[in-house]
């Protein structure tokens, strides 16, 4: 019976403008217009409002020059009446309007400098207002900014279900918003289909290869088969061997791409112990001695994946190495909060241009293509995708007299 396929998630709304049409992005409540409004509107309520101050401190300060006179008459005479006026005695007519001049000289010279010292404090007082109301409102004109990447952030963990759905005016952010939730549903269709198609990848893969493993191993359990059969049969099995192992990889390294959304405490010493114990036959058989201090160190992700890591860097280790007195060294650790898993071996020397071209799927030390029975080139391919999934990242160094030294750091 079919199913009936389950409908796509609807479309972000499209802005209702169109960019083609010069006359209606002009009429839209743009972010340029809304900020010209905004900022020209606070310049011109601060200004009335620093001149209505400036005029009341005039008025104020003409009022107190006018109340008070420097000066007063008397029985005819005339006598000061503060300390900054100086009348001459028996003064002739020039002088006395000379002097009576400098009285209201220096008179409007305090009410202007009282003037100024007010109108100073009105300006600084004005300013920070503006400045505080400035901020608080360029805050909330760009708040939807703070949405937009709080969003690509969690989307960046691999979250691609998240949408912005901005709400507000059909401006410039509304835009962004929409054309990214467009982008993000395109991105999550393109996931989706590569997760099935990893899926049946492995499915429509896998099972022929299994069907050949079987009849091979079948042909191969028979005594009286000759012995060209059997030897074909086994270089077959061989073969056949080699392409699961390459199915295998392809498909774990198209897996262990995307971030990990499922996270367990895992501690990496474990980890190692068990990469140690899956090769520690092979690495007797090729007399490569494994050491090593594992300290705790706990992180956060898949365990399965983080014991991939572990066993490629130990087999490409073990199987590039000398072929006497050789070592691996295995150590975890926990350094300036993050941990640290290292596997450093004896081998040949390895020029630090060719470090690069290791993690490369298919290419080898020397070697395009593979083309040995140690391996199918992908392991160290896998290592550095499934380290970048867990948020961390793996580094190869040439080591001293020959080897490689490999540092996984990932995040606690």
């Amino acid at each position: 019976m079919a199913t009936t396929p389950a409908p796509h998630p609807q479309a972000p709304p499209k802005p209702t403008w169109d960019p083609r049409d010069p006359v209606r992005p002009l009429l839209r409540p743009t972010i340029r217009i809304r900020l010209t409004l905004l900022y020209g509107g606070m310049f011109l309520i601060a200004g009335i409002l620093l001149l209505s101050i400036i005029y009341l401190f005039t008025a104020q300060a003409l009022s107190d020059s006018t109340s008070q006179l420097p000066f007063k008459v008397v029985n005819g005479t005339v006598q000061p009446t503060t300390s900054g006026c100086r009348l001459p005695e028996s003064p002739t007519g020039d002088q006395l309007n000379d002097a009576v001049t400098l009285c209201l000289r220096h008179q409007s010279d305090i009410a202007l400098h009282d003037l100024l010292r007010r109108s100073l404090f009105a300006l600084l007082g004005l300013s920070i207002i503006a400045f505080a109301f400035g901020y608080a409102m360029a805050g909330r004109v760009l708040s939807p900014l703070g949405r937009i990447t709080r969003t690509a952030r969690q989307v960046a963990g691999s979250d691609l279900t998240r949408r912005i759905e901005l709400d507000g005016p059909d401006d410039e952010l509304k835009e962004l918003a929409d054309t990214f939730d467009e982008m993000l549903e395109r991105l999550e269709r393109a996931f989706t289909a590569q997760q099935r198609f990893v899926a049946n990848a492995s499915h429509e893969l896998r099972t022929p290869l299994a069907i050949n493993r079987t009849l091979l191993e079948v042909h191969l359990s028979d005594p009286g088969a000759p012995v060209e059969l059997q030897q074909l049969g086994k270089t077959l099995l061989a073969t056949n061997e080699r392409s699961e192992q390459l199915v295998e990889g392809l498909l774990l390294l198209a897996r262990s791409d995307n971030q990990i959304i499922e996270r367990k405490p895992v501690d990496l010493a474990e980890v190692a112990e068990r990469g140690v114990d899956q090769v520690h036959a092979e690495a007797e058989a090729k007399g490569v001695e494994i050491r090593g201090e594992r300290a705790p160190a706990v992180v956060q992700g898949n365990g399965v994946l983080l014991e991939r890591i572990a066993l490629n860097l130990l087999q490409n280790a073990v199987r590039y190495n000398v072929p006497e007195g050789g070592w691996v060294e295995v150590t975890t650790e926990v350094k300036d909060g993050q941990a640290v898993l290292v596997v450093s071996n004896t081998g040949p020397v390895v020029p630090a241009y060719e470090i690069d071209n290791l993690f490369e799927p298919f290419r080898r030390l020397r070697q395009e293509r593979t083309g040995s029975d140690k391996g199918v080139g992908l392991g160290l391919s896998i290592a550095r995708s499934v380290a970048r999934a867990h948020g961390g990242r793996i580094i190869a160094e040439p080591r001293e007299g020959g080897g490689l030294v490999m540092r996984v750091t990932l995040p606690i």
